[in-house]
């Protein structure tokens, strides 16, 4: 089962997409019935629970999508919490030790847009860089979670999350990683959120990124240094994390920072990101 919104930028509605094995294709039925959106409010009153239910009795209506612009798989998360230098390929590459802590910073929420939207090179830029990751979405609200096994209960599920990042605005412009990470556009996200339930093995996804067809990334979340399970407890012990937040978990090696002729992205640049079970993003990167 896969939970996505459909539509226009702004208008979106929501839809859920099943592997029909009587035709070996998706089948994407519209759950406008259920909610007005997949948010905050769906997620905490049990939503993922009420659309397989729904899907299994047959309540919903089928819908044709061919063409239609998709969305953030989540409307508008109230917080993005991002762990910074999470994989221990990702630190060597850019000369950072190896942290003893999650490291942590925060992401505008507005910086969520669809999958496929274009993304904005900021006025004044010359270091954009990629950054593919396994982005988590809450489901309930976490506090003080007591261990990180009691983090489960609290996801939602999983998702891509492309966290965008300036190198300049983030490290030579006053040592504050959150206004390197937070321009316009800078967390596509999506096709769809994945419940937890549907993921075989979320601690081992191949996650892979390709510019201009090259590829750049490619990972496994076998390789965190601080796993899922572990960060969700850990920021529960600074921050309540509440229904529709999403968590982003850090990337693996090859982004332009750490490469020696670091080829930041530029105008056209097209960029591509796939992880396992969660489908694949395409941005085509513009001048803002």
């Amino acid at each position: 089962m896969r939970l996505l919104r459909l539509g226009a930028a702004g208008h979106e509605y929501p839809a859920v997409s099943i592997d029909d094995a009587s035709t070996q294709h998706a089948a994407t039925f519209d759950l406008s019935t259920i909610t007005a959106d997949v948010d905050a409010d769906f997620l905490a009153a049990d939503g993922i629970a009420r659309t397989r239910a729904a899907l299994a009795s047959n309540e919903l209506a089928p819908i044709n999508v061919s063409g239609t612009r998709i969305g953030a798989p989540i409307a508008r998360p109230g917080k993005v919490v991002c762990i910074g230098l999470n994989y221990r390929d990702h630190a060597e590459e850019g000369g950072q030790a190896i942290p003893a802590e999650p490291v942590l910073f925060m992401k505008a929420p507005n910086t969520v847009v669809g999958p496929y939207d274009d993304v904005l090179i900021p006025r004044a830029s010359t270091k954009t860089d990629w950054e593919i990751e396994l982005g988590v979405v809450i489901a309930k609200t976490a506090r003080y979670l007591e261990s990180p096994a009691a983090a489960r209960e609290v996801i939602a599920g999983y998702v891509i999350s492309h966290d965008v990042s300036e190198r300049e605005f983030q490290l030579e412009r006053g040592g504050q990683w959150d206004k390197g990470k937070s321009c316009e556009t800078f967390n596509p996200l999506g096709p769809w959120l994945v419940p937890i339930e549907d993921i075989t093995n979320p601690d081992s996804l191949r996650m892979r990124l390709w510019v201009n067809g090259e590829i750049r990334q490619d990972g496994s979340t076998s390789a965190l240094i601080f796993g899922v399970d572990y960060v969700i407890w850990y920021l529960s012990q600074f921050m309540v994390l509440e229904p529709g937040d999403l968590i982003n978990t850090g990337t693996p090696a090859g982004v332009a920072l750490g490469m020696p002729d670091q080829p930041y992205l530029k105008p056209d640049d097209v960029v591509e990101l796939e992880i396992d079970q969660l489908g694949r993003q395409r941005q085509v990167f513009v001048q803002a």
